[in-house]
């Protein structure tokens, strides 16, 4: 049963996606489609569209376009009391979406925008986190700039103070910073983290933390090289859960699809989807988003696993940023109704 008091605070950047249409490289495009996202925001559209009581908090210019985007958030019921207004611009990125043996590309433009420019004033944790339950962000945040990593420093103390429950996703970005800066900041913040989202190199990109006979780029994937890392990342930073998406790229139109979930005691392995991919991007976001829901909704750890991965699933099928989806599509997904016969 969906408990919509609880409250689940995000923080982080939203940007412009400009995407070129019909898979068009960017050498052939003469316009750009419109969508907002960001990995925060994607997670707390998604647990907006669960039911939940979801904030997302972050700094938009005071223009225009500031006002687009957070009212594209409303269009979903995120709560966006605790944004922000100032600062120069909103952050952009260029996505050429790759198919068949050609990779999606992605291009950033999101230098000084407003949330990487913020200031510890521009927030008030205490009242952000008053009432709330839950607190997410992702390492694509702390990558964008010091001031940001900062904030999010101070973010996960408040968080703690007020006994809020707090995940991180890994989210490495090479675009954004090195690995040996990712290791000095991140090592930094999880302390603080209950519950650690990765994919399946970001433990090896930040930490050092390599699965043992996996293959990345054939897309052969250990099992049980995935246990040990998720084994020594618990070992490392203390935490109680850490959750692993398993991606095996065959193609950049179709993936196999899967995670594991490990709570400090067993591993739980969910089922594995074949995904014929109409948008990838997000798919962590809302990976994490069903992850969040599942356990705060008191699943069992099964179930947890088998819910983040169905919704994630699910969202490589759906275009833009965020997961569209409801609690029930889901879950008939987890039952077994992935037919794709019209619903009438």
């Amino acid at each position: 049963m969906i408990t919509v008091s609880k409250k689940v605070v995000t923080f982080g950047e939203i940007m412009l996606r400009l995407q070129t249409p019909d898979h068009q490289r960017f050498v052939q495009a003469k316009s750009f489609d419109v969508v907002y996202g960001g990995g925060e925001a994607n997670v707390a559209v998604s647990l907006a569209n669960y039911g939940m009581n979801a904030a997302f908090v972050t700094k938009l210019p005071q223009n225009p376009i500031g006002d687009v985007c957070r009212n594209e958030l409303r269009k979903y019921g995120v709560d966006t009391q605790y944004i922000a207004r100032g600062g120069e611009r909103l952050g952009i990125y260029f996505v050429e979406k790759g198919a068949s043996q050609r990779a999606s590309n992605v291009v950033y433009d999101r230098a000084h925008s407003a949330i990487a420019t913020a200031a510890s004033g521009d927030f008030d944790w205490k009242a952000v986190f008053e009432g709330a339950e839950w607190f997410h962000f992702t390492g694509i945040t702390p990558a964008i700039s010091d001031s940001a990593a900062a904030l999010c420093l101070e973010a996960c103390k408040a968080a703690k103070e007020a006994g809020v429950q707090v995940s991180c996703d890994l989210n490495f970005r090479k675009k954004l910073w090195t690995s040996e800066k990712a290791n000095k900041v991140m090592s930094e913040l999880m302390p603080y983290v209950d519950v650690a989202i990765a994919n399946e190199e970001d433990a090896e990109k930040v930490f050092g933390i390599k699965a043992q006979e996996t293959d990345i780029t054939s897309g052969h994937l250990s099992d049980e090289g995935y246990q040990e890392v998720c084994k020594k990342l618990v070992d490392k930073f203390g935490f109680k859960k850490v959750a692993i998406t398993l991606r095996e790229s065959l193609s950049a139109s179709v993936n196999n699809w899967s995670a594991l979930l490990y709570d400090g005691e067993a591993f739980y392995k969910s089922k594995k989807y074949n995904i014929m991919i109409v948008d990838r991007v997000g798919g962590g976001d809302s990976f994490g988003a069903g992850l969040i829901y599942a356990l705060l909704n008191e699943y069992g750890m099964q179930d947890t696993i088998e819910f983040a991965v169905a919704a994630s699933c699910l969202k490589h099928t759906i275009e833009g940023d965020c997961n569209l989806v409801s609690v029930d599509e889901v879950k008939n997904l987890m039952k077994g109704d992935g037919s794709g016969r019209v619903q009438r």
